[in-house]
């Protein structure tokens, strides 16, 4: 069995165990370790999965790890791993302590659905402020899993691993940059797409002229890539393709919505889904995302909806429904909190069924 169907696996049993998993012991037990042996070490032989491995930090002593996967003694992966649901921001200085005593390269940090993978990529023995990878149980994505697989026991090969780190640090930066160039296009951007284009003078006048235009031109085709996408994959299943019978608009700008889709409010979509998986089918599932909640329907239907996530604002809450609609909010501290409160979103999505 392949690693992302391993983990697929794991990421289902994970929807049913969390609202057991209430202590830092329980979540190492019931979602840590099993994440481990997906990787292939054997979780059962103390030289190869150490538990509690012993990190002291200067004069400070009895400092421990949670574990440490090693190879010829040595330790070459270290888990710090907290409760289900905790604020791994919280936790990471306390990692950054382990990781400079030890000979490590790679660091996870983990509450056992989310999995933060560091190094030391920018400075030698000093743990990055942001991790290279980001795994998602709920939420599992192919090419992140593709990496993952670097760490197997099968596959492992540090320098290997390093470089492929270092490409996804750069690429995340690279993402960064262009979702800043889409949002406020700089001239200098704007210079390399209209050249091609236009033939006059690049005076501050054309391209403020051409700003809006470059804005809008990019969204239309990242909208038209999505759309191809999602249609292929419809086709490929068999499923009936929509098509307009509506002559194309001309091209228009189109007003800034305000709305930004975050990757908190993609993972509360995916938790959603893996909470109600066993009522309806997860395609049905569908977001709705405007100014002030992220919506989440049943068929893509406002009369439908299961619930709301409120995720904008300084606090954070799931919004429920009643058999009369009435909205009632309960305060989460983010994605893995909603399976908390699976029991009342799927009484929210029964009242929308009937």
């Amino acid at each position: 069995m392949e690693l992302f169907e391993k983990l697929s696996s794991l990421g289902e049993r994970a929807v049913e165990l969390v609202s057991h998993v209430e202590t830092e012991e329980a979540t190492k037990t019931a979602l840590v370790l099993p994440f481990i042996q997906s990787l292939g070490y054997d979780v059962f032989n103390p030289s190869e999965v150490v538990p509690e491995f012993t990190a002291d930090v200067g004069i400070k002593k009895g400092e421990k790890v949670d574990y440490a996967i090693c190879r010829e003694g040595a330790p070459i992966i270290l888990f710090e791993c907290k409760p289900h649901g905790a604020k791994l921001d919280s936790y990471s200085s306390q990692l950054y302590r382990y990781f400079s005593v030890t000979k490590a390269r790679i660091a996870i940090l983990t509450d056992g659905i989310v999995y933060r993978i560091y190094s030391d990529l920018l400075e030698p023995n000093k743990l990055d402020p942001k991790p290279f990878l980001t795994v998602s149980l709920v939420n599992l994505k192919r090419n992140a899993i593709e990496q993952l697989s670097k760490m197997s026991k099968k596959e492992f090969d540090l320098d290997v691993l390093l470089s492929a780190a270092e490409d996804l640090r750069m690429m995340a930066q690279i993402r960064q940059e262009f979702s800043r160039q889409l949002d406020s296009p700089s001239d200098q951007f704007l210079r390399v797409l209209i050249d091609p284009v236009y033939s006059g003078r690049m005076t501050s006048q054309v391209l403020d002229k051409f700003r809006e235009l470059v804005k809008a031109s990019l969204r239309s085709h990242i909208t038209e890539a999505v759309d191809s996408r999602l249609r292929a994959a419809l086709e490929k299943n068999g499923a009936a393709v929509p098509v307009s019978t509506e002559p194309a608009p001309e091209a228009q700008v189109p007003e800034d919505d305000g709305i930004e889709t975050t990757e908190e409010e993609l993972e509360g979509l995916y938790a959603i889904k893996a909470i109600v998986q066993d009522v309806v089918e997860p395609q049905r599932v569908t977001p709705r995302d405007v100014q002030s909640y992220f919506g989440i329907l049943l068929d893509n239907n406002n009369r439908r909806p299961i619930c709301r996530l409120w995720f904008n604002g300084g606090k954070k809450y799931l919004g429920v429904f009643d058999e009369n609609k009435k909205e009632t909010r309960i305060p989460v501290s983010g994605p893995n909190d909603l399976f908390q409160h699976a029991e009342q979103v799927r009484q929210s999505l029964q009242h929308v069924m009937k």
